[in-house]
Parts: structure tokens; sequence; C-alpha cells
């Protein structure tokens, strides 16, 4: 999308403009740009309203795909860097699948596809009167924020700073909507890890998706040293209300990023339960098989001895030998069994899997 341009004043309609000279005395200008565009083009018409050149590190900044969230400021301009959710992100399996805001549902099983979580930088630049933002080529966030703008479906911000907030806002809202999808996610895991009647294989899948939520609480971090940076940097001059809603915009990411340590941690119990269960499988099985060895080694005594090859041995001629043997064995048997249940040893404290 090229480069756009609203002029945002007091008591007047949010419209879009195609050339502009001069910022209005009564309001600011948004410059909103795309990264893909010609950097020069907006650098030197914000040159030009507000007569502050843009350091050439904040541009190369600027056009970094890959660069953190991060604040920095001069005695002209601020700089906030703040990575948002890509624009394709989409959620597999059961849950949904949201690409540019519309939704299609997926199909496949739920361990195959870990849910990534796709990143993409907003630069902000904002001057006394003047907001310049550099954004992929397609922001949900920031097409949200500018259509209702343009739409008078929103109060219009007074001031660059204030339509900053909304466009950082959007963003960490959609950061507050991956939770259902990643809860959902892990709960299935869960009783996947859980099930007796299916071992559990796709170890790595489950391991990219704890780096996934690891990224997720790094990127959370960032965000809120650049915001607290930004907060702190303007202690001074933001209002009373500007303060609030930036500490309640430090607030939601302070959800994402417990959220985030929540999951981790619940995979990780989930895991650590997972090894527990077949443990405890093991054991029982083991236990059975010990219990039967224990009952049949009498047996065993019994037909060895009976087995070994002397000239004279008693009841060999005898036509009860065999039933009365028999019959021995199976006392025995059943003797032991007694007391192994007086002993509670064949107590099961859960169910052996078939």
């Amino acid at each position: 999308m090229a480069m756009q341009l609203l002029s945002i004043r007091k008591n007047l309609p949010v419209s879009g403009i195609d050339k502009i000279d001069a910022l209005p005395v009564d309001g600011f200008v948004w410059i909103d740009a795309s990264a893909s565009e010609p950097s020069e083009q907006w650098r030197e018409l914000a040159r030009r309203l507000t007569g502050v050149w843009i350091f050439d590190a904040h541009m190369q900044d600027a056009a970094n795909e890959a660069h953190p969230s991060y604040f920095d400021n001069t005695t002209d301009y601020e700089l906030i860097i703040f990575r948002g959710l890509g624009a394709h992100e989409e959620v597999r399996g059961d849950v949904k699948t949201a690409a540019q805001g519309e939704g299609r549902p997926q199909s496949g099983p739920i361990n195959t596809q870990p849910h990534r979580i796709k990143t993409a930088p907003v630069t902000f630049f904002l001057f006394h009167r003047l907001l310049v933002t550099i954004r992929p080529d397609v922001a949900p966030s920031v097409a949200t924020v500018r259509a209702r703008l343009v739409a008078s479906a929103a109060r219009t911000p007074h001031s660059p700073e204030d339509l900053a907030h909304r466009i950082l806002n959007a963003m960490v809202d959609r950061y507050l909507d991956l939770r259902q999808p990643l809860t959902d996610r892990l709960d299935r895991w869960q009783r996947n890890l859980l099930d007796p009647r299916r071992p559990f294989n796709d170890w790595h899948a489950l391991l990219e998706q704890r780096i996934e939520i690891r990224k997720l609480e790094h990127l959370c971090e960032e965000q809120r040293d650049a915001i607290q940076e930004w907060r702190d940097h303007r202690f001074e001059d933001l209002s009373d209300g500007m303060s609030v809603r930036v500490n309640d915009l430090l607030e939601h990411i302070a959800r994402v990023l417990n959220h985030a340590q929540r999951l981790e941690q619940t995979a990780e119990s989930a895991v650590q339960l997972h090894f527990s269960a077949t443990a405890h499988r093991t054991n029982e099985i083991m236990r059975m098989l010990t219990i039967i060895t224990a009952i049949f080694m009498p047996l065993t005594l019994i037909t060895g001895v009976f087995g070994m090859n002397f000239k004279t041995m008693p009841w060999l001629e005898s036509q009860w030998g065999f039933w009365v043997t028999v019959g021995a064995m199976g006392l025995v048997a059943i003797v032991l069994l007694l007391f192994f249940r007086h002993k509670r040893y064949t107590d099961s404290t859960g169910r052996v899997p078939r």
C-alpha cells in the first residue's frame, strides 16, 4: 500500500490528503508509509514539515525487519519500534485460522503443527505535530485504526502520542487474541500426553511449541521495556489521562507475558506428568509380573522335583499321584494368592494398559 497522509484536526473529520506543505496549527498529520517504499520519500516530507532530519542510524533501524522492540529519543523526535503479529498469523488444528483478519477452518492433527508466532516491526517517529509510522505492507492493526478514524467510528486523537497509543494498543490486543488458541493447543497436548491408549511420539513438535512460547515471552519483555522507557521519558509531559492509558497498555503486555509464562509452566508440568504416568504404568506392570512370578516359582519347584530322573520316587506308581500333585500345586497357588491379597500387594492404584 502506498504512503498515506491523514490530516487530524480538532472538531473536524479525519481526512486523507494528497499533498501538504505545512503542519496544521490546530492539529497534526499522520504519515503512514510501508517499509517496502523508498524511505527518502517520507523522510524528506517529514523534514519539510518539521525541519528535522531523521538520523541515518534510525533510518536503518526502521528498515531492519529483525529489529526488536525498542525506544530511543533525540531533542527533536522520539523513536518507538514495536513488534506486532504478522498479517498471516495462522492457528492450525481444530481451532481456527486468521489470515489478514478473516477466519477459515483448518483440519489436521493437533500434535503435528506447532503454532508459529510470526512478528513484524512497526516503527513510530513522534514529532511535535507529526506522527510517522513505518509498517509492513500488510499491517492489520494500523489499517484498523486508520479505517476507524476515516469512518469517524472513533474519537479523534488529540496528539501524535494519543494516536501512537491507539495503534500500539491494537497491536497488543492481537497478542491477547492468541491466548485462547494457545491454551486450546496446550490442553490438547496434555490430553495426548496422558492418553494411555496411544503413545505420544511427537516430541519435536512439542519442543517447537515451547520454543515459540518462549519467543513470545521475550517479545513481551522487549515490548514492556520499550513502552516503559517511553513512559519514563515523557513522565513530566504526559497528561493524567494519557499516563493512565499508557499504564493500561503496559498492563495488557503484562497479561500476555504472564499467560505465556503460565503456558510454558503448563507444558513443562504436562511433560513431567507424562513421565510420571509412564513410570506408574511401568511399575504396575512390573508389580503384576512379580506377583505372577512369585506364585509360579513354588509350582516350578514342584514340577522340577518330580521331573528328576531317579529310578525310585514317591507316587510314581500311584494312580492318584498326578492328581495329588496337581491339587497340591493348586493349593499352594491359592494360599500364596490369598497371602498377597492379605498384604494388599495386588491392590491396583491405576489401570494397567492392555
